[in-house]
């Protein structure tokens, strides 16, 4: 099915992403004069998705551990109400035994309140959003999303406001970070997943990645993956601007053998460019926002010990995680089914040495932005690589399964919530 329509007028559209300063940019200068202003520290949150915890690491040079959060402290009264509901518990198991691999998903993303009072957290098997205070460990709101699933989120630049992807439900709710409070919902594609603000916080982006836990992986047997796009919003109506089906985008660049299901999404700091991965691909595409078309592929090293049965690729995902230099001149790719990490120049596209990884599983940019932070959700740790060099720095032991990592802030003299 094919859904690349465009509302409004093409050429304000197109420029939508390249007039502002990079989402990510401002995020992170916003959040810096928060944590000067309110003497907190600055700090990275480590997802352990299969154990219900958060690891709380230094967000650069040594990464040491401070602290770590349960975010399923409410675990007795959700599987109670779970086991009484005939159809959550279903949904429950099938999440089980599919997307989590045999174990429950506890944990995908987080973010802290600007005030660093307390973390924002999506809990996929139990289908809500909690925020708990950092400080007691007690839950101080939950949002329960459409649907049986929640997902990936974004926080605002401004750090108000939450978006979370509600899988089942083709939603993505848009929250109040403070009170959890809903502003506005919008409806998304099949399995939405990946959310971006852009343009300093005017715009949303949420990517659809469709049926990807279905053992229908032929290629052949795309079709049944489902109804694939991104929708953009304006992120304060929350009415739809655009949709990108990358199906003709890729036809047109002549990969008609890609999926279009895209993946972990990254833009350059002027947001002119995005670069994504999509499913069962050992690489990544460039897309230019005003064009509106793909304009380079990259296609990274198989590792010779990877099955060749894509069944076996975890979701879909050959390669699932990406990042950015803070200057937009490296990348840093997570080769999830590959088992290794690199960093990319991306001006020449040429990869640096690969760094062997445990199913590695995200990618995010350390506090100081020299180097990359991949979750090796098969070892159970997180490895810095140097953005500059390409080589692994260290690597610290976090808690079963981490997925998920992102920057954070918490009191300065913050080393986990206290007992009782």
């Amino acid at each position: 099915m094919s859904v690349s329509r465009t509302l409004g007028s093409l050429a304000a559209v197109l420029t939508l992403a390249v007039a502002g300063t990079s989402a990510s940019t401002t995020a992170s200068a916003t959040a810096a004069r928060h944590a000067g202003a309110a003497g907190l520290r600055e700090v990275m949150f480590v997802g352990n998705n299969w154990d219900g915890t958060a690891d709380v690491v230094r967000s650069s040079g040594d990464f040491a551990k401070i602290g770590r959060i349960n975010v399923i402290p409410d675990k007795d009264q959700r599987l109670a109400e779970i086991y009484l509901n005939p159809i959550k518990l279903a949904y429950f198991l099938g999440i089980r035994q599919g997307p989590g691999e045999g174990h429950d998903q506890f944990v995908d993303d987080m973010y802290t309140t600007p005030d660093g009072s307390s973390v924002v957290v999506s809990r996929p098997s139990f289908a809500d959003v909690v925020s708990i205070d950092l400080t007691t460990g007690h839950i101080n709101w939950r949002f329960p999303v459409s649907g049986y699933r929640s997902d990936h989120m974004a926080v605002s630049p401004d750090g108000a406001r939450v978006a979370v992807s509600a899988s089942t439900s083709n939603t993505v709710h848009v929250l109040d970070i403070v009170t959890g409070q809903q502003l506005g919902s919008f409806t998304a594609g099949d399995k939405p997943h990946e959310n971006v603000f852009t343009d300093g916080g005017k715009y949303l982006w949420n990517m659809s990645i469709g049926e990807v836990d279905t053992a229908l992986d032929a290629p052949w047997l795309d079709w049944t993956k489902g109804d694939r796009h991104i929708t953009v919003v304006d992120a304060h109506t929350y009415k739809q601007v655009k949709v990108i089906d990358m199906r003709s985008r890729l036809d047109a660049f002549g990969r008609k053998d890609l999926s279009n299901a895209v993946r972990p999404l990254v833009f350059t700091p002027d947001e002119s460019k995005a670069y994504f991965q999509v499913s069962f691909f050992n690489g990544f595409l460039e897309y230019d926002v005003a064009s509106d078309k793909i304009t380079r592929s990259k296609t990274l090293p198989e590792n010779p010990a990877t099955s060749k049965d894509r069944t076996t690729w975890v979701n879909d995902s050959r390669h699932h995680g990406l990042s950015m230099s803070p200057d937009g001149t490296k990348l840093c790719v997570a080769g999830t089914m590959d088992d290794y990490a690199t960093v990319v120049d991306r001006t020449t596209l040429q990869e640096g040495p690969l760094v062997p990884a445990s199913k590695p599983y995200w990618a995010t940019v350390s506090g100081d932005g020299r180097s990359c932070v991949i979750s090796e959700s098969g070892a159970d740790r997180i490895t810095a690589i140097d953005f500059a060099t390409g080589q692994k720095t260290v690597s610290i032991p976090v808690g079963d399964h981490p997925q998920r990592v992102r920057i954070g802030h918490v009191p300065a003299d913050w080393t986990g919530p206290s007992a009782g």
